[in-house]
């Protein structure tokens, strides 16, 4: 897991500077990896390639600022040690005659089966690493070599010899990868901050991306993000330079297929056996690993899992994990918002060493600084506070690899709203049993939604909001940049098109952004075994109540994990995850800060907010008139965000 970052001249211009610029690029990364430092300089005219050292390098050589030869191409990469911790690994990694060069961050859990297969094709490897077996794959398959991997992955690869840029990202998008272009000049980046190190780069607000974080709650749900000019590339994409013509092209997507499958008992085998080795995989690791824990189905199924392949299939060191597997909770004094009573019965199962953190709104307001400078866009709620404290937590422990159950509710249905969209479905096509059979169980799993179910008549609709009046937020703002977000329509049923939505585009998206900031802040790798392809692809295959029926949602991990999974741990019907007190800390410990964000002069000068509705709306919230944490916090982070990146002021609450 690494920093990357990158700047090219696609008119072939030799900028002194670029020395210069990428360094301070990297810098800006340094947090991603702590463990090297490494740089390339290339002349795509000459066809010449320079590694190069910085202050913190761990192999000899040149030095950047010694740097003096013509060059059109710089990358820079910062690394965080996983596999091969030997200088052998050091990037950016070349091919052995100099021509192939990659920067790279992530990990292909499966380098060591394609290895063997690149090696009886006559390929000879140096190091012990999977980021050579990227560069012999590209060698071999070209940009083909992508539908090989199995991993999560952002990397960008010069090919001197035919003048190529490669850059690509993983299909899940939990990697990150950002790019800026004008023509002349492409820089790429693991994290938006590094790419205004460029000169000539300035950071501008995206009204539009502005727009719908605050009146639909989304990001990274586009390739737009909220600084404009900057870009990602979305999941399942590669980026192609070639001569001064940038091309962007789709590798993967989700695509609906049948499965010769009829016996539930065989569903949930084949699921099994997917689960499992996603997680056997996850565990190649040459440091210490560990596991995140909320006490909910997702998390406690892996690390069930997690700990037979540990410590009775063996699969990893004994050295790297201890006579107990450690697991990572947040918990919190309030009963409320406390998971401890379910984290306990898979701490009393597995035998794990447990590690508890109780985050504070006291210390939120402390962090809040750090935190906002590390996800580089502002946040949909404090709940990745809780997450940013788990990742503190496990680099204090020594723990460099966790893995997580992200992705787990967008495949298999995990979120309440889920239900309204099979219910719009049976009731549009009148299915009147399977109908009844669905709302009772959920009246008996989910009693308290059950009124929230019924306001929405059995026709919800995603976060559209377009034609409904916003009173927090000014007309002309509103009227043009207010949109809806269409569902797709590819699959076969709304449940199945609602949850690829969730997946591709409203939910996942941003909680790997999330994952990823809050992680990388502490160099801590997070694997997330929910996330390999194999297993999407079978779930988005599976009929609709393997995934939902009669008010239980996740049925077959359920059946799947049956004889594995405590049973009131797999028996759960309630949802919690990383969560925080919110609203309590609203009207309370950040209240007076709060109220001083949204009385200043530069929150009321954006010209968003009808500054008025917004401080009667907060003043409701802290009268316990209504609940408005989420929407709350995106007026206050907005702001934090502009004072941070585009003012360039502090982001305190002051």
């Amino acid at each position: 897991m690494c920093g990357i970052a990158g700047i090219y001249s696609l008119d072939g211009s030799r900028n002194p500077e670029y020395a210069k610029y990428v360094t301070r690029m990297l810098d800006s990364l340094r947090h991603r990896g702590p463990d090297d430092e490494g740089y390339l300089a290339a002349d795509s005219v000459k066809k010449e390639g320079f590694l190069l050292t910085g202050r913190e390098s761990r192999v000899e050589g040149v030095r950047i600022e010694d740097f003096k030869k013509p060059a059109d191409l710089f990358f820079g990469h910062r690394r965080l040690s996983i596999i091969d911790l030997s200088p052998a690994a050091h990037q950016p990694m070349c091919n052995e005659n100099g021509q192939v060069w990659i920067a790279y961050n992530g990990e292909i859990y499966n380098y060591l089966e394609i290895r063997k297969e690149l090696e009886c094709l006559t390929h000879h490897f140096k190091s012990h690493s999977d980021t050579e077996v990227i560069l012999h794959a590209y060698e071999q398959w070209g940009t083909d070599c992508l539908t090989r991997f199995n991993g999560m992955w952002s990397f960008a690869i010069v090919d001197l010899r035919t003048n190529r840029i490669f850059c690509s990202r993983d299909r899940m998008g939990v990697k990150p990868f950002y790019y800026t272009y004008d023509g002349k000049r492409f820089c790429f980046a693991s994290e938006i901050k590094a790419i205004f190190k460029v000169n000539g780069f300035l950071a501008w607000p995206n009204e539009q991306m502005i727009a719908d974080y605050l009146f639909l709650g989304l990001l990274d749900h586009t390739e737009e993000t909220l600084f404009k000019g900057v870009y990602q590339l979305k999941p399942g994409e590669y980026l192609l330079i070639e001569g001064n013509r940038l091309i962007i092209r789709s590798y993967w997507d989700i695509e609906p297929r049948d499965i010769c499958l009829s016996r539930e008992d065989t569903y949930a085998e084949q699921f099994h056996e997917l689960l499992e080795d996603s997680v056997r995989l996850r565990l190649r690791s040459d440091v210490p690993i560990g596991t995140c824990l909320s006490g909910g189905l997702d998390s406690s199924s892996i690390v069930c899992l997690a700990n037979r392949l540990m410590f009775e299939d063996k699969v990893i060191d004994p050295k790297l994990v201890g006579e107990r597997q450690k697991v990572f909770s947040s918990c919190f004094k309030d009963h409320i918002y406390d998971e401890r009573k379910y984290i306990e019965w898979i701490v009393r199962q597995t035998g794990a060493e447990k590690n508890y953190v109780f985050p504070r709104g006291e210390d939120f307001q402390n962090d809040l600084p750090r935190l906002i400078w590390h996800q580089d866009e502002p946040f949909g709620s404090t709940g990745i506070y809780a997450q940013w404290e788990v990742m503190k937590l496990a680099k204090k422990c020594g723990v460099t690899v966790l893995l997580d159950g992200q992705g787990g509710d967008e495949l298999l249905g995990g979120y309440l709203p889920t239900f309204y969209y099979l219910f719009r479905e049976q009731f549009q096509r009148r299915m009147w049993r399977r109908l009844f059979k669905e709302l009772r169980g959920f009246i008996r799993y989910h009693p308290t939604e059950f009124t929230n179910m019924l306001s929405h008549r059995l026709n919800p609709r995603l976060r559209n909001v377009v034609g409904r009046k916003i009173d927090w937020a000014h007309d002309a703002f509103q009227k043009k940049f207010l949109r809806s977000i269409a569902q797709p329509s590819k699959f076969r049923t709304g449940l199945d098109n609602y949850l690829y939505q969730c997946f591709r585009s409203t939910t996942l998206p941003r909680l790997l952004h999330y994952e990823d900031r809050s992680s990388m802040a502490f160099s801590v790798e997070a694997r997330l075994p929910f996330l390999d392809f194999r297993l999407v692809e079978y779930i988005f295959s599976l009929p609709s109540d393997q995934k939902i029926r009669e008010g239980i949602t996740k049925v077959i991990l359920r059946k799947a994990m049956e004889g594995i999974l405590p049973e009131p741990i797999r028996n759960r019907h309630d949802k919690m995850g990383f969560v925080t007190p919110d609203d309590v800390w609203f009207r309370t410990v950040l209240k007076d800060k709060i109220h001083k964000v949204l009385s200043s002069k530069s929150f009321s000068d954006r010209g968003y907010f009808v500054v008025e509705k917004v401080q009667e709306t907060f003043e409701d919230c802290c009268r316990y008139r209504r609940n408005v944490g989420p929407m709350l916090w995106r007026w206050v982070n907005l702001e934090l965000w502009f004072r941070t990146f585009i003012d360039g002021r502090p982001s305190e609450i002051n």
